[in-house]
């Protein structure tokens, strides 16, 4: 593998890890910025997917919708269909409680659930990039 493509996922999984413990810190605020936490989640995710997508040579359009991606890794890697599911979850949470007149901020059960999504999705993709 070249070493700047070695480099850009680095990046990006440098990222993800970024996005993964600002959403364990929030969490653990009193009381907890969920609505923060399940953004982050969210960032980790498509992060993740987009560093999988790099180490295959895969370009890809400055999309937040996980759905969107999970399919295009399907397509080099088909049991990335087991985040169907989670995409569907966490893919809202990129622009919901963004913004003032939102609904209410997620429990923290949704919260702490988008944060076992988000590591299902860094999981995955570590089990298929490149060492």
């Amino acid at each position: 593998m070249a070493d700047e493509k070695r480099r850009e996922i680095d990046e990006w999984m440098s990222r993800v890890a970024h996005d993964l413990r600002a959403a364990e810190a929030v969490l653990v605020l009193s009381p907890p910025l969920t609505d923060v936490a399940v953004f982050h989640c969210q960032q980790a995710a498509e992060k993740a997917l987009k560093a999988f997508l790099v180490a295959h040579d895969v370009l890809f359009d400055k999309v937040h919708d996980l759905r969107v991606l999970v399919r295009t890794c399907r397509a080099i890697e088909p049991s990335f269909a087991d985040l169907d599911e989670a995409s569907r979850i966490l893919t809202p949470y990129a622009v919901r409680f963004r913004y003032p007149a939102e609904p209410i901020d997620p429990s923290l059960d949704e919260a702490n659930e988008a944060l076992g999504l988000a590591r299902s999705f860094v999981q995955k993709v570590e089990e298929f990039l490149p060492d």
